[in-house]
């Protein structure tokens, strides 16, 4: 049952409002007594809401996001792509990310009783406006604190797209090979040709991406997924 802070009185729930500096149990409470907001987000304790949502800024990168990790998972037997999915980090952080990856048995995040992700997911992304964005910033030390593995930021405004990932405590970029190509870390043959991104080219993305899943490393990940899913069955 979530708690609710002392000053309230008893059935009084106060709307949420940026800038809030809540705990997680006051911030769930009073979204969830709001059911028109549809995202909203604390960081390290302050309340963020999201502000109406572009077609072409926001909308269609997010579209092109999803069904390149969805093509990924249904390849990846044992892995899960969630959409806006509001995530349990810590005390002070409950974000709720424009996608992720995450490994469904032996992975770092559990899906609660209540329907809620808890723990850190293996790959988040978030559609950022530009290199301003908190996304790049106390998002960012908020992921890494809580060990999110690989990190992706889309700056639509800059026309750039970061992907960071988690080593000795930091976040190092992962550089594109020769051809233009990223290349996951943590879910092999999860492939992304970033120019075809940024420039809309959807097909190609998905044309590159199935380039890694037809590989051998693809094929073994695979493999250790069934075999964990076995095990924890067992």
């Amino acid at each position: 049952m979530i708690s609710v802070d002392k000053n309230y009185s008893v059935g009084t729930i106060l709307p949420l409002e940026n800038g809030d500096k809540l705990t997680r149990a006051e911030f769930e409470h009073r979204y969830h007594a709001m059911p028109h907001i549809k995202q909203a987000e604390l960081i390290e304790g302050v309340v963020y809401l999201a502000s109406p949502v572009r077609a072409k800024k926001h909308g269609k990168p997010h579209s092109h996001i999803m069904t390149w990790l969805g093509t990924y998972e249904a390849a990846t037997l044992g892995v899960e792509t969630l959409d806006n999915t509001t995530v349990r980090l810590d005390a002070d952080n409950e974000p709720q990310p424009d996608a992720l990856l995450r490994i469904e048995n032996g992975g770092q995040s559990s899906i609660t009783d209540d329907d809620y992700l808890a723990g850190a997911p293996e790959l988040i992304v978030e559609i950022a406006a530009s290199s301003a964005s908190y996304d790049l910033h106390e998002k960012l030390k908020v992921y890494r604190r809580n060990q999110v593995q690989e990190y992706l930021v889309w700056r639509v405004y800059d026309h750039q797209f970061d992907w960071f990932k988690l080593q000795a405590g930091a976040y190092i970029p992962i550089e594109p090979n020769p051809d233009n190509i990223i290349c996951s870390q943590v879910f092999p043959g999860l492939w992304l040709a970033k120019s075809a991104l940024l420039a809309g080219d959807l097909a190609q993305v998905l044309a590159v991406l199935q380039q890694g899943l037809s590989t051998q490393e693809h094929q073994s990940f695979v493999q250790k997924l069934s075999e964990s899913s076995i095990s924890q069955k067992q």
